[in-house]
């Protein structure tokens, strides 16, 4: 049997008390988060199948100038176009795998899945690697890919804002004691295990998005002309990426498995992409110093120096 839409909250016909005014607000939020039709305009009907124009006549009256569904459909607009205008700023990687008109369908299944729920949308993209996992038809048949994506995309998020310790200085070592020095990682610092080396593509398409925006009007025509061309999704290639923060922008550093391994002195090859944060988010930070004990672990192949962003594979 076909599974029936969770029932919507019904609007109270007053709000005389904190409990009808909480269902006065949810009926609302039903309306407005309802999903909107192909042309963007509000559904006729809800996801609980009733009528939409019956649903707002109790939530809102018409002015002189809009009917009650109008007012409400400013409401329901502008949500998915925030919504999803916020997931297309944060995953250029996923959109550049799918196409504009894959990835906004995938971006509409996702939150009608999983909603905004936190007074930030920092957070929206959170669970978007696990959905694609869940739901592979979105992105078939590149969802390895694009689960790598949304994992290094939204860890570069998180390291944006992640709790930091106090950077340590060279006067900080003069007088301590090695017996008892202990120097942490960074807790916002990530250590990712990927299929595709995403970091790459990432960097490919950010050149091309600066030349199409005209940031490299210097550039020899042959790049702006190579910018018109999409960038080829990357070959699998199992790596290591770390995702760390420093000088304000968050940094990524890679090392395949596949390549020889060095002794511990001696520091593999490595890429780095650089992505800057809005300005609210930026905030510099190296590795920490202190007595507390080590909050990140090792991983196998990995071994970590002193200051975040330095990395070294374990022999």
């Amino acid at each position: 049997m076909p599974r029936r839409a969770a029932k919507l909250p019904v609007a109270p016909l007053s709000a005389r008390s904190r409990a009808e005014l909480r269902a006065l607000q949810r009926a609302t939020l039903a309306v407005v988060m309802n999903p909107l039709t192909r042309a963007n305009r509000t559904a006729p009907r809800l996801r609980d199948g009733r009528a939409t124009r019956r649903a707002v006549a109790a939530i809102a009256k018409p002015n002189d100038r809009l009917t009650a569904l109008e007012r409400l459909e400013i409401y329901n607009r502008m949500y998915w176009f925030r919504v999803l205008d916020s997931l297309h700023e944060d995953c250029p990687g996923l959109r550049a795998a799918l196409g504009e008109r894959r990835f906004l369908r995938l971006a509409e299944a996702f939150l009608q899945k999983h909603p905004s729920r936190y007074w930030t949308l920092r957070d929206l993209p959170q669970r978007l690697a696990q959905f694609i996992r869940a739901q592979p038809r979105w992105t078939a048949p590149h969802t390895d890919l694009c689960a790598d994506l949304a994992r290094f995309e939204w860890a570069q998020v998180e390291v944006y804002d992640g709790a930091a310790f106090p950077v340590f200085t060279i006067d900080d070592l003069l007088d301590a004691n090695p017996a008892k020095l202990r120097l942490n990682l960074q807790p916002y610092l990530q250590l990712l295990e990927l299929r595709y080396p995403v970091d790459d593509y990432l960097i490919a398409i950010r050149k091309r998005e600066a030349l199409l925006r005209g940031d490299a009007s210097n550039a020899p025509t042959a790049l702006r002309v190579r910018a018109d061309s999409k960038v080829p999704r990357p070959r699998r290639a199992p790596c290591r990426v770390a995702v760390h923060r420093h000088e304000g922008k968050s940094t990524s550093s890679a090392s395949s498995p596949r390549r020889s391994r060095s002794s511990p002195r001696s520091a593999p090859a490595s890429r780095s992409s650089a992505r800057s944060p809005p300005a609210s988010r930026r905030r510099g930070a190296r590795a920490a110093i202190g007595p507390r004990p080590c909050r990140a672990g090792s991983a196998p192949g990995w071994s970590w120096a002193g200051s975040a962003g330095a990395e070294r594979a374990a022999g």
